[in-house]
This record gives structure tokens, sequence and C-alpha cells, in this order.
């Protein structure tokens, strides 16, 4: 990939938009394609398609989407499939009819059957039914993966990659109690329990399940190392994640640590947990030689340093 190559990434400005807007300008791409929502809503077919003629991006990183939640996924179902579906359908057309030589599309690790194989291949997608708490966004998500692979088989040509990234984290995360997830919530709740001096915080849920957590730029990373290789032979879609699951009773002590609250924790298990476990098999890329860099801990206090200095009330 040409260092002077004009790259469109889509949803710049969040969490994982904006991980690779920062990896990309680290390795000296600066042709990249910056829209604000307000220069161009992907939702908006006519508008998409007239930005793709004029610019004709030659690499596509859709990061855009709809994303929230246990809450924001029961309260919005229909909002959320309405507005992935629309993008991924306007962007992937119109990069299609761009002859855009790469686009990446992230999937999501809730798209898995909710009782899997752990750690997950991909192979196992489609498999059982993902967890019911987030199965309308599960659905677009999936459908972006599908239509990836429907428009490679089609025009002959491994241009559209899906990729499934685990629980992401980092800079520029949605840290709303409402619509955020977990370890963003997280994070604000011990926050501002330390600030208040609370003596005791209740957490929703049992605090059982298992999750995996990248931070963004291991994300933006892995997708900058598929950018740059032969990936012919490689079977999709790809997972990303790091190998390793914590439960969320022992995220929230890290938190809790890196925060510096020394209050109890409590659980309410009249909360839905959602799925038991969600751990990737990532041999698909590990295949590639990439390997993620940042452990949890050095993660978590980073994503709170710029929560402090960017999003703390």
């Amino acid at each position: 990939m040409e260092q002077s190559a004009r790259i469109y990434v889509a949803g710049h400005h969040g969490l994982i938009g904006s991980a690779l807007k920062r990896c990309l300008r680290a390795a000296s791409y600066t042709n990249l394609l910056l829209r604000e929502h307000s220069q161009l809503e992907l939702t908006d077919q006519i508008a998409v398609e007239r930005f793709f003629q004029e610019h004709r991006p030659e690499y596509v990183l859709l990061a855009a989407g709809r994303v929230g939640g246990i809450a924001e996924n029961q309260s919005y179902p229909a909002d959320f499939m309405n507005a992935n579906l629309a993008i991924q359908l306007n962007v992937m057309r119109s990069a299609q009819r761009a002859s855009v030589r790469k686009l990446i599309f992230f999937g999501s690790s809730c798209m898995y059957p909710r009782e899997c194989l752990q750690p997950m291949p991909e192979s196992f997608l489609l498999t059982g039914k993902p967890e019911p708490t987030s199965l309308a966004y599960a659905v677009s998500k999936f459908s972006g993966v599908q239509m990836c692979l429907a428009y490679n088989q089609q025009y002959g040509a491994k241009v559209f990659i899906p990729v499934i990234p685990n629980s992401t984290y980092g800079p520029n995360d949605d840290f709303d109690l409402k619509s955020g997830h977990v370890l963003s919530a997280l994070i604000r709740r011990f926050h501002e329990a330390k600030a208040a001096g609370a003596e005791s915080l209740t957490l929703w849920g049992s605090g059982n399940p298992r999750r995996e957590f990248i931070h963004a730029d291991d994300v933006a990373r892995a997708c900058l190392w598929i950018l740059q290789r032969d990936i012919r032979d490689v079977d999709l879609p790809m997972n990303i994640g790091v190998g390793k699951d914590y439960s969320i009773k022992d995220l929230a002590e890290i938190i809790a640590g890196v925060v510096g609250y020394r209050g109890r924790i409590g659980w309410d298990t009249g909360k839905p947990d959602g799925a038991p476990r969600k751990l990737l098999d990532s041999t698909r890329l590990q295949a590639l030689g990439w390997r993620p860099a940042i452990e949890l801990r050095e993660g978590l206090e980073n994503t709170y340093e710029w929560y402090l200095s960017n999003a703390a009330r």
C-alpha cells in the first residue's frame, strides 16, 4: 500500500476509527479522506455514491455504524438494524463501483452463537443463535460480513475483508452509562463513585461472564497489517483478539485499582449477563505474523488518562 494512497476512514471520530487515523498517520500515510457526519451522511445512498465517484478512494476502512451496550440494544433494535444495514449497503456498493483496492469491514463477536466452542473459530458463525440481548445488532453486522463475501465471490477478487474484533476499548470510547459497553461504563462508574466518596458500588449482573478485551490501537495495527499484505490465500472473515479473557468481576477489580476506588463492589444478579463467554480464536490473523502489543492494565491506564482529560464531568 503506497504512502500516498487515498484512504477513506469512515467513522474517524469513533473508538476504532480514531485509532485507525492515529495508526495510519504514525505510519506516514498522509492522504486520508475524512468526513464529518455533517459533511457526509452514510445512510444517504446518493450522497455516498457522489463521494466515492468524486474522490475515488483506493482503500476503505468502514468503522462507522450504530453501536451500544445491552440497554441500548434492548431499547432500539430497529434503529440499530436500520442504521447499520443502510451504511453497509451504501458504502460497499459505492466502493465496488469505484473499484477500491481493499475495504475492511468490522463485524462483531456478538455474531457468534451464545453457546459456542471457546475460543470461537470463524467457522462457528451461523452454527447457533446469538445472544438474544444483542440479536438485532448481531444480525445487521453478520449481514455486512456476508455482503463482503458475496462481493468477493461475485466479482472474483478478495477486495472486501471482514474482520471481527472482540470487545474493543481505548481513547474515544463511549462512556455514556446508557449507550456505552461494559468496560467504558465501569471506568465511569468507578470514577464517579470515587469522586463522590461512595463506600459501595453495585454493578449490573452476576459478574461471572468472561470477555476478551482488545485495545483499539491493537485493532488498528492489525488492520494496517492486513492492508499491507497479500491475503489472497487467507480464509475470511478474520478474528482480531488477544487470546486471553477475564471475568467481569476480575475486570471490575482491575479498573477499581486503576481508578483508585477502595469501596465495596456488589452485584445486581437480577440484571442480564449477556453471553456467558466470548473468547476469539485469532489463528487466521496470527498466521500472517500479527500479534497484539498492549496488555489490559496498560490499556486501561491509557484509557482512564484519556477519560480524565476528555470525558470526565
